[in-house]
C-alpha cells in the first residue's frame, strides 16, 4: 500500500475502532453493570478474526489489511505506554506504607500460588508446543507465573473509589497489595525479557540498563523533576510548554527501556511514579487521560483482538488447556489472597472482597501477553487462551465483589459513606477500571 492508501485506511479503521469500543462499552455498562473497559476488550476481540473475520473475512481483511498492522502496533504501544505513565502518576506509596505487613502477605500469597500453578502447567504447555521456539522451561514458567499473578490495579482502585471504601481495611489493604503485586509481576517479566534471545550480552544489557534506570527513577529523578511541579504551581496550570517537556521525558523514558531490551511500558510507569505530586499530576491526568483512553487504548485492544484467534483452540485438548488455565488462575490468585487476608486478621467478608478484587487481570494482563507474543515467548493459541482468562476474570470482579462484600457492607452502612472524600484519597488513572 502507498502512504496515501495507508492514510485512508487508517482513518476508516480508527472510526470503526472508536465506534465499536464506545458502543460495546456502553452496552455492557448499561445492561450488565460492567466497566467500560470490559466492553472495549470485547470490542477488540469482535473486530478480530475470532468473530468479524469469521463471519465476513473479505470485509474484515479489507478494513484491516496486513500492511496497516504496523501502524496500529505503534499506536497501541504509545497508548499502553501513556496509560502506564498515568497509572504511575496515580501511584500512592502511602497506601502500602500504612498496611505493609498485611499487604505484603496478601501480595506474596497472590504471587506464590499462581507461580505454583505455572510450575505445574508449564511442562504440559511446552509439550503441546504452545510456547515459541527456543523458549527454555524456566523462561516459560516465569512468564506464565507473571501472566497468572498480575492484578488489574486500576480495576481494583476504581471499584474501591466508586464504593467509597478508601479508608476501610478492605480498601487500604487491596490498594497496597495490588501495587506490590503488580510491581512483582513486572519485575519477573523484566527478568524473562532480559533472558530471552540474543545471547548473554543482551540479557546483561537489559538487566543492567533496566536496573539502573529504575534506581535512577526511584532515587534521583523525584528531586530532578521537582522544578516541574513548582513550574505548574507558579503558572496555576500545566501550560503547553510544560506539557511538551513532560511528553518529551515520557518519550525518552519509553525509548530508554525499549533500547535496553525491555519494553516502553516500564519507562512510562517509572517516570509516572517519579513525577512531583500536586497540581502537576492532577492536570496531567486531565489533559492526557481523555485522549489516551478515547483513542489510543482502543487501538491497543483492537491490535490485541487482531492477534486473538479463538479458532486455534479447535480441539477438546486445547479447550481443556484453556479451562485449566482459567480455573487455576482464579483459584490460585483469589484463593491465596483470601487466605492471606484471613490469616492477617481480616473478617471473612473483607477477605473474600480482597480476593475478588485481586483476581481481576484486565488491561495489565493484555499488556503482558502482547509483549510475550511480540517477543515470541508464547504462540497465538496460548495468547488467545490468556485473552479469555483476562476477559473472564475482569468480568467477574465487580459482580463477585458485590456478591461477597457489597451487600454485607451496605447492611453495615459502609458503602457510600465515604464517597465525598474517596476521590481525594484514590488518585489513579480513572480510566476505566483497567
Amino acid at each position: 500500500m502507498t502512504p496515501a492508501e495507508l492514510s485512508v485506511a487508517f482513518f476508516l479503521q480508527m472510526f470503526v475502532i472508536v465506534a465499536a469500543c464506545r458502543t460495546v462499552g456502553w452496552l455492557v455498562k448499561r445492561f450488565f453493570d460492567q466497566p467500560q473497559v470490559v466492553g472495549e476488550m470485547i470490542a477488540g476481540i469482535i473486530l478480530g478474526p475470532s468473530l468479524f473475520g469469521l463471519l465476513t473475512p473479505d470485509l474484515q481483511h479489507m478494513l484491516f489489511p496486513k500492511e496497516t498492522k504496523s501502524v496500529l502496533f505503534v499506536g497501541a504501544q504509545l497508548g499502553v505506554g501513556l496509560y502506564m505513565f498515568l497509572v504511575g502518576v496515580g501511584f500512592r506509596a502511602d497506601h502500602f506504607k500504612s498496611n505493609a505487613k498485611s499487604a505484603l502477605a496478601v501480595s506474596l500469597s497472590g504471587m506464590a500460588a499462581p507461580f505454583l500453578v505455572a510450575i505445574a502447567l508449564t511442562p504440559w504447555l511446552l509439550g503441546m508446543n504452545l510456547f515459541g521456539k527456543g523458549v527454555a522451561p524456566f523462561q516459560a514458567m516465569l512468564f506464565m507465573g507473571a501472566a497468572i499473578s498480575i492484578t488489574a490495579f486500576p480495576v481494583l482502585a476504581r471499584i474501591v473509589q466508586e464504593r467509597g471504601l478508601t479508608k476501610t481495611p478492605l480498601g487500604s489493604l487491596s490498594l497496597s497489595a495490588g501495587a506490590i503485586d503488580d510491581a512483582g509481576a513486572w519485575t519477573v517479566l523484566a527478568i524473562v525479557l532480559a533472558s530471552f534471545g540474543g545471547g548473554p550480552m543482551v540479557a546483561v544489557k537489559a538487566a543492567v540498563g533496566g536496573g539502573l534506570f529504575a534506581l535512577f527513577m526511584l532515587t534521583l529523578a523525584p528531586r530532578l523533576l521537582a522544578p516541574l511541579g513548582r513550574w505548574a504551581e507558579r503558572e496555576g496550570k500545566v501550560t503547553p510548554a510544560l506539557l511538551g517537556v513532560v511528553v518529551m521525558l515520557f518519550m525518552l523514558s519509553a525509548w530508554a527501556m525499549d533500547a535496553a531490551g525491555l519494553h516502553s511500558v516500564f519507562g512510562g510507569f517509572l517516570l509516572g511514579t517519579a513525577m512531583p505530586r500536586g497540581l502537576l499530576t492532577r492536570e496531567l491526568k486531565k489533559q492526557l487521560e481523555p485522549f489516551t483512553i478515547a483513542l489510543l487504548v482502543p487501538m491497543f485492544f483492537t491490535f490485541s483482538g487482531l492477534n486473538t484467534q479463538m479458532n486455534l483452540v479447535n480441539s477438546l485438548g486445547l479447550a481443556a488447556v484453556a479451562a485449566v488455565i482459567l480455573a487455576g488462575s482464579i483459584l490460585a490468585k483469589g484463593g491465596a489472597c483470601w487466605a492471606a487476608a484471613r490469616l492477617t486478621g481480616q473478617d471473612n467478608a473483607t477477605a473474600m472482597g480482597i480476593g475478588a478484587l485481586m483476581n481481576a487481570r484486565g488491561l495489565m494482563e493484555l499488556i503482558i501477553i502482547n509483549i510475550g507474543l511480540q517477543k515470541g515467548i508464547i504462540g497465538p493459541a496460548l495468547f488467545s487462551m490468556l485473552v479469555v482468562m483476562a476477559l473472564v476474570t475482569t468480568l467477574m470482579a465487580s459482580p463477585l465483589f458485590e456478591l461477597v462484600y457489597g451487600k454485607k457492607a451496605r447492611e453495615r452502612g459502609e458503602l457510600g459513606a465515604l464517597n465525598d472524600d474517596a476521590e481525594d484519597e484514590v488518585v489513579v488513572a480513572p480510566a476505566p477500571a483497567r
